[in-house]
């Protein structure tokens, strides 16, 4: 008796487990999908980037292209600046020349008398 118990509590238990049960969906068609790659990629192959790293690169790299800008322009306006100073050191110069020459053409005439 105790073993047609048993008999039937394990057919009864492998019946129930063996039973077809319906698959359940794990991705069903309704459900939200994420807007970014959610591919594995192993960390060891080539060409493999974290999404931080690849964020910090392109940050950089708008860093890098606004400090280039910036270096242009600092470039543009010290030779602005330079062109300004050598055209007031010409004017200057040929001023001086002019005074020098003039107070030159006095002399050589009083010394001449």
């Amino acid at each position: 008796m105790k073993n047609l118990f048993f008999i039937l509590f394990v057919s009864t238990v492998a019946a129930v487990s063996c039973s077809k049960k319906e698959p359940q969906d794990l991705y069903p068609a309704d459900s939200p999908k994420a807007n970014y790659d959610t591919v594995a990629v192993d960390s060891f192959s080539s060409g493999a980037t974290s999404v931080d790293v690849v964020r910090q690169i392109r940050m950089s790299s708008k860093k890098y292209q606004d400090s280039l800008k910036e270096a242009l322009e600092l470039q543009e306006q010290e030779k602005k600046i330079q062109q300004e100073l050598e055209k007031e050191n010409k004017k200057k110069a040929e001023e001086e020349k002019k005074q020098k020459t003039a107070e030159t053409t006095p002399e050589a005439g009083t010394k001449t008398e």
